[in-house]
Order: C-alpha cells, then structure tokens, then sequence
C-alpha cells in the first residue's frame, strides 16, 4: 500500500553485475528520502534506467526500454544513467519523455539532480569527458536475501581493438583495501552470505593506491559473517598463482572463476589487442585444475572478429574443446563506434557470425555437461536462493553448479551440504540433503 507522503521510484538495469551494484546504491539514496522502491512493472513517479552499451544490441535493448516505460507511463519522470548514457547522451536525450541523462560520473549523484519531477520538454544531460572519470564511487547490492555484488574496481587501462568500455568508464581506478573492506563489513551486517566481487578490470584493483587485488583478496577472507566470496571476470594475465593457491586453501573463496579468453588463436588475440596469448591461457587452465581439480571454470568468447576466417575459427575451437573448463559465455562480434575495429579488413557477415555462435554454443553445452557429470555423487556445500511455491527449493553449490531440493521447509539463505544425486538435462542436479 502506497504511504502518502511517499513517492515511488523504479529501477531497470541492463548489463554486467557491476551495473547492478550501482543501480543498488543509487536506490538507497532514493529509499533513504523517503521513496519506496517499487518494482519496474508497477507505476511509480520515477523511473531509472541503468545502461549497457557493450553491444549495438545493448543499445537498441535500452533504446526499447526506455519508449516502453515512456508509453506505459506518459506523465512519470524519466532518468537515464550509466554507459549508454556516457557514450550517446544526445541520442538518448531526443527521445520524446526522457527528463534527464546522466554519464558515468553524474549518475551515482542522481538523486540530488532531480528536481521536483516536473517533466521536461527537452532532457538535462549531464555528461563528463572521459578523461575526467577519476573517481572512484564505491557501491554494492542489496535486497537479495542471500548475495551481494560488490564493487571494487571501475574503469580499464587496456584498450582493446573492440571494446567502448575504457572510454564509457574511464581509466582504472579503486578504493583502498581499507575502504573495500568497510563496504564488505556493511554487506556482512546485513545478514548476506555470499558476496561477489564485480568490477571491469578487477585484477587491476590496487593500482592507484599502491595495493594489489592479492591483498584486498587476503584482507576480505578475514571479513566475519561473510561465509562465501566468488571472483567474477578476471583477465588471464592478472589471476596469478598465489591468488589460485590462496582459492585452494580458503574457506571463503569459492573454486570458481570467470576468466575471458575471446579468441582461441594468437593472430585474433593480437588484433584484439589482448594482453596474453593462447599458451598463458591453457596455462591458467591447467594450473586452476591441478590446484583445484573441481573448479567451475567460465570462458567468454566472441563469435566472428574481424579477420578470423574459416581456418582460424576451426583452431580456435579444437583449442577450446581441448580445454578443462566448464561453459562458454559466447558473444557476437558488434562493431562499436570510436574503437579501431571499423577501420579493419576481413569483415565476417551476420550469417557466419550467427553460424560460429551456434557452434561454440553446441561446445558450450558439451562443456557444461562433462562438468556436471563430473560431480555426480558428490556431497556439496549449497546456498539456497529461492523457495517456488510447489515446494522445490534451488541454489548453486560452491563450485556453481545448480541444485534443486524438495522440502517442507524454507531454506532459502542457508548453506546446507548435499548429495548431488540425480542429473536433469537442464543441467540442474535433483539433491538430498546429507545427513
């Protein structure tokens, strides 16, 4: 029931967990000023739209949500913020019933930009060079009953031939691992049980302030009353032997990682402009599963770079297939304005593009398969998330693999063990509880 002296504001956020932290933070600020936070399909006074623009499909994506929510709710005030925002405020400004946009540095600010809701016949922009994205705003999740998404790192130094991000999000940069770990002890009051570390570069954490993503890694293992921390994507040349050796012996720090390869030949990884070849990243592999014979290991790949041809492509899946990793997150190149890509040669149509993705989907799915039977019979530590109504309860056991039980209780933010029993072929494992 709406309380009358309370506004409603409304949160969509596309793209990366990062993104999502931001939105969370920006929402307390709403929430803390007397505003009750409402879901995105309910009418509200405000709407806020956190971007993505990591793809063309990313913008036409906001581009849709952006007219939807305007249509269903004429008379409501719109915001704008993040990415898309940074890259293309102009574009996003002409829409007919957006009242303000907001880049990367404005937006975590959003709340004391707004002014009494009145709609605008032209949209505020508010938007920064790239350049001048220097600091570094902390933020984390909330509301999720059993994980939070915290951010430590923001921003990217490498300038890959194909990706917007350094010039959506500015050079990298982080707090100090003190203050990391006072945003950690504010997520571990809150009674969450899993934290997951988000940022674009997180290996890069430290190199503003002298630290290293090492230390802050040692440091949030001693945090009380944060019982799991799951690393999200970090680059192949920044996850050391130390960090995985430090993930083996730790009570905290789950065996899984996500880690992007993009291209399974060195010739595309230099047109990429990556940091690392083929033979460091088998590298890391192998290391991870000596290590960590059990880890859930996750690869991002583009389908269809500029230059990659028939014969390229077919090394990059035999280099994949020979891999011991568990899924492939797989995305179709997208030609993004302002990145050296366009001037390339050796374009690859949508069609092949379309073709390659479906192939390295189909290994994906070889891949993820091979790892859940590898666990079959297992007894796994399982945070549970979520209670549907018949009765079936779902979670994700430490090494990431998804487990449903059936019980009379409510189990959601618990960590119970279970045997992993019987294997659907979602995959999801039917479990039992182990007595």
């Amino acid at each position: 029931m709406k309380i009358d002296n309370r506004k409603r504001v409304a949160f969509f956020t596309l793209g990366c967990k990062l993104n999502f932290s931001e939105t969370s933070t920006i929402s307390r600020d709403f929430n803390n000023n007397n505003y009750d936070i409402v879901p995105f399909s309910e009418v509200a006074d405000v709407y806020v739209i956190n971007t993505c623009s990591v793809t063309e499909q990313a913008d036409k994506k906001c581009r849709q949500t952006i007219k939807k929510i305007i249509k269903q709710n004429p008379d409501a005030y719109v915001a704008v913020v993040g990415c898309y925002a940074q890259l293309k405020p102009k574009e996003i400004a002409e829409i007919p019933g957006v009242d303000i946009v907001l880049g990367s540095k404005e937006k975590m600010n959003l709340f004391n930009r707004i002014d009494k809701l009145q709609k605008h016949p032209q949209a505020e922009v508010h938007t920064c060079e790239t350049k001048a994205l220097r600091d570094f705003s902390p933020a984390y999740s909330q509301g999720d009953r059993t994980r939070s998404f915290l951010k430590v790192q923001d921003g990217c130094d490498y300038f890959c031939s194909y990706c917007t991000i350094p010039l959506a999000r500015g050079r990298s940069r982080s707090d100090s691992v003190a203050e990391t770990i006072k945003q950690a002890e504010e997520i571990a009051k809150s009674g969450i049980k899993e934290v997951i570390l988000t940022g674009v570069n997180i290996g890069d954490f430290g190199r503003s302030t002298g630290e290293s993503f090492f230390d802050l890694v040692k440091a949030l293992d001693k945090v009380d009353g944060i019982e799991r921390i799951r690393i999200s994507s970090i680059e192949p040349n920044l996850i050391t032997n130390e960090i995985i050796d430090f993930v083996a012996q730790s009570s905290k720090f789950l065996p899984h990682f996500h880690i992007p390869l993009q291209a399974g030949t060195d010739t595309i990884l230099k047109l990429m402009r990556r940091k690392y070849d083929t033979a460091l990243f088998a590298n890391r592999i192998k290391y991870i599963k000596e290590v960590i014979p059990d880890a859930f290991i996750g690869v991002d790949l583009i389908a269809g770079f500029p230059g990659e041809n028939d014969e390229l492509f077919e090394q990059t899946c035999r280099f994949i297939e020979g891999l011991d990793i568990s899924f492939l997150h797989v995305f179709s190149y997208s030609e993004r304005p302002n990145t050296s890509t366009i001037r390339m040669d050796g374009k690859i149509d949508a069609k092949t593009i379309n073709e390659r993705s479906k192939t390295l989907h189909n290994i994906s799915d070889k891949k993820h398969i091979e790892f859940y039977r590898s666990q079959k019979g297992s007894v796994r530590p399982v945070l549970f998330e979520h209670t549907k109504k018949s009765g079936v309860t779902y979670g994700y056991t430490d090494n990431y693999i998804k487990v449903e039980v059936i019980s009379d209780n409510d189990l959601t933010g618990k960590i119970i063990n279970i045997n992993l029993e019987e294997l659907k072929d979602t995959p999801v494992y039917i479990g039992r509880v182990n007595s």
